[in-house]
Formats: structure tokens, C-alpha cells, sequence
């Protein structure tokens, strides 16, 4: 930021000097009398002028990167100190590594870590591969929990070839520093009946992030009898790994052991760090057994990289132990915190064998019966195996919930669209962010207008929860009101994105779907939300209300994502990202005329919702200001005139457009956009899909509206967006269906069936299927057999591979994208209850 700040300031010393050239460029005559005077006047006004025009430009740019970096000052609307042990110790430790297979760390800026890799040993020539990041093509999988409480409990299965791993933690309160927790690993061949079993080496590692003290404690073979630690949020605190056993069983397994000690080299850089020191052959000689070569660490606890400061001292500490045996087999590690024992405590039983199977079975029991007394699925008839990929749902979202802090990198809105480009990007203030994640193997990271669709899952779970993630998210709030749309915060998660996607735009927004859990509490009646409501008010307003005036449109009560990509010569269509739905035809021809349906559909919605709030709390201002801003947005007449087309039979988006675009082979670019006849003209948007559901999907339309029935046609129309999987995204029927956007730029928007829309659309028809209209009956229909199609055909591609995925196809029903994806896919859960 300095560097950047320097760069700025040398703008009106440049000015300056841009002056004085202009002076000495300046007539020089000698003896040039009255006219010589009069010319040196009018040339001191001149650069006068510019110097004080540049300087008020380098003010005007400096005072917007300031308030795009500085934090809002309402109240936060948590607690302080809200993630400390102190004020919330059962939620202080948690699996906050979704991009991890299995770890667990701190709620915490500087946090204490821990971690599983594996990696099967001779099973390939070389170096085994070890499995430690979730990765998309790394041929794990399937993966995923199978029961995640979200608090104190999980349980995970992971495929990785012919091994099959089971991962179990359970924690046990007690202390003030966040109790104690345990872990199991297990191992088994995946069929049984396996001749050859292999050899596999587990690696649990811990890993400081400052001064925090890891005092190793080596038994005979270099096995570590356990770990001692002290840090000032933790206090002290001792890991302890048990020696393997037998799966289900206390017969000790015959196991090699190594260690390897060091300073930190950097979240990102654990997984190379141990391939590299993965160099030296050692004996595997169980008793009575022919001896096995295995790879392994360094087999003593030499401190390696020891640096002046002593000890990793400020750097922070890795230690990680290696555990090499045949399989099957089980481990457990323990983490006991000393302030449990504390006061006479000191005989509570460590959490391992038949304690911890214990207490891992009463955990599972209680998620299950909870489970069905929540969503009730076995109640509704569902089968054991369709009520198994709810539960998978619901725990693959609350097992990919992270804690991230850091800072992010922002770029001003310079108040001219297309000036981004002029200043460069500033780091936002350190933050934390408590939030689930889209994907653990492809987006492993906070993304706005996903939360939204995260926590209405979530709620229905734990409220708390819902408040804890929303109380983050508002907390990054700018001065001015803005969210960055994807937050990218920390180390671990600066590794895992493009460098392009690095840097967010304050003039961009995102669909405010924080929104609809907030509306959720509204009708909830939960004491506990509506005092957090309460406390959030006032920065849910500041961002609703940057949200309209930010990105109002051309005319009156019409609205404009701000952050359209240029109509570049290798683009079909120019994409939207702010707006959520990335590739989405939108006008060809990007302008300032442009009005987008979708977003002042999202302002209306957002309008009724803060409204509505505000007059529950008395905020007697807001409601002046919020209610006719919603009665305006609401008029069916101001819709009509902005987004209905008449030729179309549809809403729409309006801006400069024409259908005649394609991508040609053009050697040697490759494939160029061309653009032929009709030439782009001011229109609305020939795009049926998605968007032109909007006013339905949000249930801004009255069930008697003239403009219902139209959409229910096209949304039950298999030549349209109706097909047996679910609501395709775009028409089958449009020239950009399935569709390329560039050469290197597959279809995404343009056809698939995406879960969080198709729940928008089950809520929709639901809603006007149990209101009287004219339309009751139709809705009503559509909606059982929308939600047929859609939970029917998630189901079918779990049963077949494991996964939950980012999208589906509408011609064959297959998953597509990313997975797992247990973001908004988890909604599937919400489709199967009925509850929206």
C-alpha cells in the first residue's frame, strides 16, 4: 500500500513539473513590453490553473482509494471479540480448512494448525503421491462428509483408489481456552477380500503462526509420545498420537515412525515442503514379516532451518509426524487443553478408544435424530438412501465452513467507468471472514451472492451460525457501503485463485442474497435474530443503500450492473460478473443505456425486505426513505415500462443489441466475434432465460398479474427452459445456447441447470400455488413436477459418483463443473423438505 501511495502522491509533483514546462515553453522575448506582461499574466493564470485542476484530481482520486480501504464505522453487528475462546468457546476450534482433506485450526488472526496428508507408498514408480489439498483432477474421490454438525462432529469418506478413508473428529468442552478434541483416521482396502494390502504413511502435522511454543517430546524409533505447547489464546495445550490399532479394535499394528521439525515456510508451501524432504529410504520390518522400503522423513527431530530468533520464534513452528503401516489399521490423535484439567479436573479421561467411539456414536445418533426432527424427510416418505444424500447435503455445506483472515486487494471506483485501470489496487484493512465455501476443491473461499443461498440452508440448522456468517460478512463493509463480491483472504486462500481474480472492484456489487436469510428471520420470530437484526441494521442499511444509488440505471427506477467486460474481438457476448451469472447474454454491445431485470428486481426485493425491517425496529427514517422506494419498484406499471418486451412475450434486459454476432475462425487470432446485419440498436434483449424469470423467481408479481401466465409458459416449455432435469438456464431456442464465449471459454449460464435458481423457482411456484389467482392451480402442478425433475435427477447423479456438482446438463442430466460442490447445490436439501 505504501508503494501504491507513493505512486499517487507523485501526481502533483508531476503536475508540477508538467507546469514549468509549460512556463519555459512560454514566450522569451526580451523587451516585450506591455503585451509581454500581459501574454506572462495570462500564462501564470493558465498554469495556475492546471497545477491547482491536477492537484484537485489527485485529491479527489486519493480521498476515493481512501474510503474504498477504510472500514464502515457503524457498530459491528457481533460481539467484540466474537470469535475468541473466551466469548464463544464451542465454536473457537473447528475444520475452518475446507480446501484441506482434513484439518482443523483456531478462530484466530494467527492461528494454531493441524492436518492430514497420506500418501500410499509404492503404489507408483518415484515419489508417492500425497494427497493433502483437495484438488479437481487429482483423482480422489468420491469425498465428502457424511454427518457434519457444524459444531462439535463430523465424519468423512474419502476414495482415493483402492484405499478408503474414514476421518472422525469430535470435541468435548470444558476450560476456558475451547476444551478438548479428537480425531480418528481409519484405513481400509476399498473391496474387501484384497490379497496385496498396501503400505500407507499418514502425516499429522501442527503448524504455529507466531510465537506460539511446540515443545516435541521423541520415544524410542523416532515416535512421538506427544507434543506440549502454550500460546496465549490456547494457554497450555498437549497433542498426544495414539499408537494404531486395528480398525474396531485395541490390538496394536506394528508402525514406522518419522519426524520432521521446522520453521513455517508458509501455509501454501506445506505440501512441496514434504514432497521434497520425502528423499530417504527406510525399513518397514514388522515382526515376523518381510521387511518393505517405504519413503520418509528425516528420521530424527533435528530442528532444520533453525533461524537466529531461536525456534521458528515470530516465524512460527512445523512438526509433523509420519506414521507408516500396513492397512488396515486406525489412529487417533488427541488435543487436550489444560485449562480443562484445571481445578481438580485433571482425571478427565483422555478422548481416545472406546471413549472416543462412544462418543463419536452418541454424536451421530444425535445428528440423525435431529436431522429428521428438522427437515422431516422420513416423515415425508423419503427412502433411507434419498434421506443419506440430504444428510450428505446438509454436512458437506457446514463441513465446508472456513475462517479466513487477511487482507484483500481493492481497486477505487474512480467515479468514471473505465478509470479503474488509472490507480492501482490497495490493500483492504486485515479482516475475518466466518463463512461457507462454493467448492472445497475449486473455489475454496468466501463469494457474497453464494452466502446468501449458503445460510438458507444453514438457518434452518443453527441460527447461530447464520448470525455468526452474517455478522462477517457486514463486517467488510467499506466507508462507502460496498462489499467485495469474492473475498480472497489469507495465504492459503491467495494460493488457490488466478491473479486476475485477485483484485476486487468498489464499484462493483454482487445480488444482495444476504437478503433472503435476513427475510427469513423476519417471519422466524427468533428472539436471539431480531436482536441480531437489531445490531445489524444500520450496516445492512449503509449496503443496501450503496447497493441502489451505486448502480441505478439510464432512467428512474431502472438499474445497471456497473462492470460489464468490454466487447473485446474474442468475446461472443461480453460478460457480467457482478451480476452472479458470469457469461448470461446480456446487450451486445455494452453502454450506459443498458437496464438489467435481474438487478432491479434484486433492488425491490432487497427494498420490501429492509423496509419491512425497519418498521419492526422503529427506524422511523429508513422507512421514509426504504418504503416508497418499494412501493415504486413493486408497481407493475414502472416493470411493464422498463422491462416488458412486447415482441418477445417476455421481461427483459433493454441496451444497444443485435442477435447477429458469431465467433469466426480468424487465423491467426483464432476465433473473432463477428458482427453483422442488423446492426446493434437500443432494444430490449432477445435472451429468454433466467433473467426473464426474475419478477417470479423474487414473487414481485401479483398471483393475478396479466404477466404471470406468460412465464409460466415459458418456464413449462421444453423448447424454452423447461427440460426433464431441472430449469435450464437460457433457451433452448436462442443462437447463444450452448454457446462458447471465446476460444479458451466454455458455456456456463448458457443452457445448464443450476440448483440455486431452480430452488428460487420451486419457492415461486409453490408460493403462487398456494395463494388464490388465477394461475393457483398451474403453479401448483408445475411446481410437483419441477421438483421431481430436480431432486430426482441430483439424487441420480450422487447414486453414480458420489458427488454433488457446481451444474447440470439439460440434455442428459449429468453433473458438470466443479465438485464437489456443496455450496447452493446443498439447496437440493430445502427441494426435498419443501421448505422455502
Amino acid at each position: 500500500m505504501a508503494r501504491g501511495e507513493r505512486r499517487r502522491r507523485g501526481a502533483p509533483a508531476e503536475g508540477a513539473r508538467i507546469a514549468e514546462r509549460v512556463a519555459r515553453g512560454g514566450p522569451a522575448r526580451r523587451g516585450g513590453g506591455a503585451r509581454g506582461s500581459v501574454w506572462r499574466a495570462a500564462l501564470g493564470v493558465v498554469v495556475l490553473s492546471l497545477a491547482l485542476g491536477l492537484s484537485g484530481c489527485w485529491l479527489l482520486a486519493w480521498h476515493r482509494v481512501r474510503r474504498a480501504v477504510t472500514l464502515h464505522s457503524a457498530p459491528p453487528a457481533l460481539p467484540p471479540d466474537s470469535s475468541s475462546p473466551a466469548v464463544a468457546p464451542d465454536l473457537f476450534w473447528g475444520t475452518y480448512r475446507p480446501h484441506v482433506y482434513f484439518g482443523m485450526k483456531t478462530r484466530s488472526p494467527k492461528p494454531l494448525l493441524t492436518g492430514l496428508m497420506w500418501a500410499q507408498q509404492g503404489a507408483t514408480p518415484g515419489t508417492p503421491k500425497l494427497r493433502h489439498t483437495c484438488e479437481q483432477g487429482d483423482g480422489v474421490g468420491p469425498y465428502g462428509w457424511e454427518f457434519h454438525d457444524g459444531l462439535s462432529f463430523g465424519r468423512q469418506h474419502i476414495q482415493d483408489g483402492a484405499l478408503r478413508l474414514t476421518t472422525e473428529f469430535v470435541k468435548r468442552p470444558g476450560g476456558q481456552h475451547g476444551g478438548d478434541w479428537s480425531w480418528r483416521v481409519t484405513v481400509e482396502p476399498q473391496a474387501s477380500g484384497t490379497s496385496a494390502l498396501p503400505l500407507v504413511s499418514l502425516f499429522f502435522y501442527v503448524v504455529t503462526d507466531g510465537n506460539e511454543v511446540l515443545v516435541p517430546e521423541v520415544g524410542a524409533k523416532g515416535q512421538l509420545k506427544f507434543i506440549s505447547g502454550h500460546s496465549s489464546e490456547l494457554g497450555d495445550f498437549r497433542f498426544t498420537l495414539m499408537p494404531p490399532t486395528h480398525p474396531g479394535d485395541t490390538a496394536p499394528k506394528y508402525s514406522s515412525y518419522n519426524v520432521f521439525w521446522s520453521s513455517n515456510p508458509g501455509l501454501p508451501l506445506l505440501t512441496e515442503m514434504v514432497k521434497s524432504r520425502l528423499s530417504s529410504w527406510f525399513q518397514h520390518r514388522p515382526p515376523g514379516a518381510s521387511p518393505e522400503r517405504y519413503l520418509g522423513l528425516p528420521g530424527s527431530l533435528k530442528w532444520e532451518d533453525r533461524g537466529p530468533s531461536g525456534q521458528g520464534q515470530g516465524q512460527g513452528q512445523f512438526l509433523i509426524q509420519q506414521v507408516t503401516l500396513k492397512v488396515p489399521f486406525s489412529v487417533e490423535l488427541v488435543f487436550e487443553s489444560g485449562s480443562a484439567r484445571a481445578g481438580g479436573s485433571q482425571a478427565l479421561a483422555r478422548l481416545a478408544g472406546s471413549l472416543l467411539t462412544q462418543a463419536l456414536e452418541s454424536h451421530a445418533e444425535a445428528f440423525r435424530e435431529r436431522f429428521e426432527k428438522t427437515f422431516q424427510l422420513k416423515k415425508k416418505g423419503l427412502s433411507p438412501e434419498e434421506q443419506a444424500l440430504g444428510q450428505a447435503a446438509l454436512s458437506g455445506l457446514l463441513g465446508g465452513i472456513g475462517y479466513f483472515y487477511g487482507q484483500g486487494l481493492v481497486l477505487a471506483d474512480m467515479g468514471v467507468e473505465g478509470s479503474e485501470q488509472k490507480v492501482d489496487p490497495a490493500l483492504f484493512p486485515p479482516v475475518p471472514l466466518f463463512t461457507a465455501v462454493p467448492s472445497r476443491s475449486f473455489f475454496p473461499r468466501g463469494f457474497l451472492w453464494d452466502e446468501g443461498f449458503h445460510q438458507l440452508l444453514v438457518q434452518r440448522w443453527d441460527p447461530r451460525l447464520t448470525r455468526e456468517a452474517l455478522g462477517h460478512w457486514l463486517g467488510l463493509l467499506n466507508a462507502d457501503g460496498w462489499i467485495g463480491r469474492e473475498q480472497v483472504l489469507g495465504d492459503e486462500a491467495r494460493a488457490r485463485v488466478p491473479p486476475e481474480f485477485l483484485v476486487q472492484r468498489a464499484a462493483h456489487a454482487n445480488p444482495p442474497t444476504l437478503l433472503l436469510p435476513v427475510a427469513h428471520m423476519l417471519e422466524g420470530g427468533d428472539p436471539a435474530d431480531f436482536a441480531f437484526l437489531r445490531r445489524a441494521f444500520p450496516r445492512l442499511h449503509a449496503w443496501f443503500s450503496w447497493l441502489y444509488k451505486s448502480q441505478a440505471g439510464p432512467v428512474p427506477l431502472s438499474y445497471r450492473w456497473r462492470g460489464r467486460d468490454p466487447a473485446l474481438p474474442t468475446l461472443l457476448n461480453p460478460k457480467t460478473l457482478p451480476s452472479g451469472l458470469d457469461d448470461y447474454p446480456r446487450a451486445s454491445h455494452p453502454s450506459a443505456s443498458e437496464r438489467h431485470l435481474d438487478l432491479r428486481c434484486w433492488v425491490a426485493l432487497g427494498a420490501r425486505v429492509l423496509a419491512r425491517l425497519a418498521e419492526q425496529l422503529g427506524e422511523t427514517e429508513a422507512v421514509a426513505e426504504l418504503g416508497p422506494l418499494a412501493a415504486s419498484l413493486e408497481a407493475e406499471e414502472s416493470l411493464d415500462e422498463l422491462h416488458w418486451a412486447p415482441e418477445l412475450g417476455v421481461f427483459a434486459d433493454f441496451g444497444n443489441h443485435t442477435k447477429a454476432v458469431q465467433l469466426k475462425p480468424r487465423p491467426p487470432q483464432g476465433l473473432v466475434r463477428v458482427v453483422g446485419r442488423p446492426h446493434p440498436r437500443l432494444q430490449y434483449v432477445d435472451a429468454l432465460g433466467y433473467v426473464s424469470l426474475f419478477p417470479m423467481l423474487l414473487r414481485l408479481l401479483d398471483p393475478n398479474s396479466s404477466r404471470l401466465g406468460p412465464l409460466l409458459d415459458v418456464l413449462a416449455d421444453s423448447r424454452h427452459l423447461w427440460s426433464p432435469f431441472g430449469l435450464r438456464s437460457l433457451t433452448a431456442s436462442s443462437p447463444f445456447y450452448g454457446q462458447r464465449n471465446s476460444e479458451h471459454d466454455p458455456p456456463y449460464w448458457r443452457g445448464a441447470v443450476w440448483l440455486n435458481v431452480n430452488y428460487l423457482a420451486l419457492g415461486a411456484l409453490y408460493h403462487y400455488g398456494h395463494l388464490e389467482g388465477l394461475h393457483q392451480a398451474r403453479a401448483a402442478k408445475l411446481y410437483s413436477e419441477l421438483r421431481a425433475n430436480v431432486v430426482g435427477n441430483v439424487w441420480r447423479q450422487y447414486q453414480a459418483t458420489g458427488f454433488l456438482w457446481e451444474q447440470y446438463s439439460d440434455r442428459d442430466g449429468r453433473g458438470m463443473g466443479c465438485r464437489p460442490f456443496q455450496g447452493w447445490t446443498s439447496l437440493v436439501l430445502l427441494a426435498m423438505a419443501e421448505d422455502y
